[in-house]
């Protein structure tokens, strides 16, 4: 029996092979900041309110004025047909069950034009950019025509981060798999070696290491969709980004897979919401949310919304389209839950006086 996403890592981590195993589980270096994405949430106690009136509620709420069944998107992942055949499409199906918004990776294994054409969830593309700006200018364009509502802009990977499991087993793409968005470039092939990860390798060949705030204005002349910068943790950099007319901010530290020892999310999320709480922009927060009352405590925190990873892929490799369904659904029940039980009836309540919690 499943009853949450620890249960769906569990099985996920017993079928899946060792390469993808050690690829989708790990961090940099020590895995320091790995545990602690996941610890810091548990660090943020609740002081919950009663006989608040709890019975008529609703969770639903807006990311970028799009409408989202509650406060939780799934995250951007790569290669997820290592994870189940039909990979990206049936996560893609799983969000739009849920009635949650699916942020499709560049290093995507299915297209993103199959992705979009599923017509199941609200899609933001994830960007990475290239030394060739032309790939890049090309991704945004194709992002544009598949409907996609937003960028968000990976900017924590200026070079990839020491991940010794990937390392350890050769990391690469097997059984024809390859970047899918990546095919008319050249680009879609990820070779491996041992006691090397070919992701590391294609990063370094391929990936412009050399971006700067003027970059982020280079990607909305280019542009009518909204941009969102991933991967920020820093208040000064959060208000170089409202400065550089960005939507929105997700506070991530790539899922402790860059910098080991880099503060975990829950703890940059305050300061990064204060440094820009007087602009437009929208603050998110990845990493290390495995249960619906991580969710509460984001949004207590100020966050507009969390994203997961790897739990929609633990999904995914346990039952597919339903597993992500299910994953997601339960994060939804435990939101919920958590919600009332806090004396909230909405995310915008709970948002709005959620430091009353943290006191």
């Amino acid at each position: 029996m499943r009853l949450s996403v620890a249960d769906f890592e569990r099985d996920a981590l017993e079928a899946l092979e060792v390469m993808t195993r050690e690829y989708y589980a790990g961090g940099a270096d020590d895995e320091v900041t790995l545990r602690a994405n996941v610890s810091a949430w548990r660090d943020v106690a609740l002081r919950y309110r009663v006989l608040a009136g709890i019975g008529d509620r609703s969770n639903e709420t807006t990311v970028l004025g799009q409408p989202v069944a509650f406060p939780c998107l799934v995250a951007p992942t790569a290669f997820q047909r290592m994870a189940h055949p039909e990979g990206e499409l049936a996560t893609a199906r799983g969000a739009g069950r849920a009635g949650s918004l699916m942020v499709v990776s560049t290093l995507s294994n299915t297209p993103l034009e199959q992705v979009a054409a599923q017509r199941a969830a609200p899609l933001w593309f994830q960007l990475y950019v290239y030394k060739d700006r032309e790939v890049t200018r090309s991704l945004v364009q194709r992002a544009e025509a598949s409907g996609c509502h937003a960028l968000v802009l990976t900017v924590d990977t200026p070079l990839l981060g020491n991940r010794e499991r990937e390392a350890r087993v050769g990391f690469r793409m097997a059984g024809g798999l390859g970047a899918g968005n990546l095919t008319e470039a050249g680009h879609a092939e990820l070779p491996g070696a041992d006691g090397a990860s070919g992701l590391a390798r294609y990063a370094h060949r391929l990936l412009d290491p050399d971006l700067t705030w003027r970059d982020v204005e280079w990607l909305r002349s280019i542009t009518k969709l909204p941009v969102v910068v991933k991967g920020l943790v820093h208040p000064a950099d959060a208000r170089l980004a409202a400065d550089a007319g960005v939507a929105g901010i997700v506070v991530s530290n790539h899922g402790g897979r860059q910098l080991d020892g880099s503060i975990a999310t829950a703890t940059a999320l305050p300061a990064v919401v204060e440094a820009v709480q007087n602009t437009s922009v929208e603050v998110y927060v990845d990493g290390g949310i495995r249960r619906g009352t991580d969710i509460v405590r984001a949004l207590a925190l100020g966050a507009r919304a969390a994203l997961v990873g790897r739990p929609v892929l633990w999904g995914l490799a346990v039952d597919g389209e339903d597993g992500v369904a299910t994953v997601l659904d339960l994060l939804h029940a435990e939101f919920d839950r958590a919600l009332a039980l806090c004396g909230y009836r909405s995310p915008q309540q709970l948002r709005s006086a959620g430091h009353e919690l943290l006191e």
